[in-house]
């Protein structure tokens, strides 16, 4: 009789991808992402174990969102305190802080726990071309 296969954290492989997000739809690249840093496209996936890839995510300004979402998306954060609800519109968001917007989108995705959160640490978005990771090898991922 087979056991079940069941990775351990030590012996998990993590490699590194660089996604080029000009001109790609947000919540298509934001799910391939969070698939990515999961590491469900593995044959040695285990739901407790982070057995994901660290993601490197460039020209995060250029991402596209359909439809009326760049006016009617609204985006809230609370302070806790009266009248500390604030609201920022996804074409305002795009604008300012590009990174965010993708970072929230994937965050979405993946899981509400301290292992969702452990994988996200992985993703790395960058406004522009330029990364800090060139050591890291990191391959092209065509999404």
């Amino acid at each position: 009789m087979m056991k079940t296969f069941s990775a351990k954290a030590e012996e998990t492989k993590k490699d590194w991808y660089v996604v080029d997000a000009s001109g790609k739809v947000l919540g298509r690249l934001a799910s391939e992402i969070a698939l990515r840093l999961r590491g469900k496209h593995k044959a040695i996936y285990t739901p407790h174990v982070d057995t994901g890839d660290f993601i490197v995510v460039v020209n995060a300004e250029k991402i596209v969102l359909t439809g009326k979402k760049l006016t009617d998306k609204i985006y809230y954060s609370y302070s806790g305190y009266p009248g500390g609800l604030r609201e920022t519109a996804a074409g305002k968001m795009l604008a300012e802080k590009p990174e965010k917007l993708i970072r929230l989108a994937v965050a979405g995705m993946m899981p509400k726990n301290n292992l969702g959160r452990k994988m996200l640490k992985k993703l790395k978005i960058y406004s522009g071309n330029a990364h800090p990771h060139d050591a890291q090898c990191p391959k092209t991922l065509a999404v």
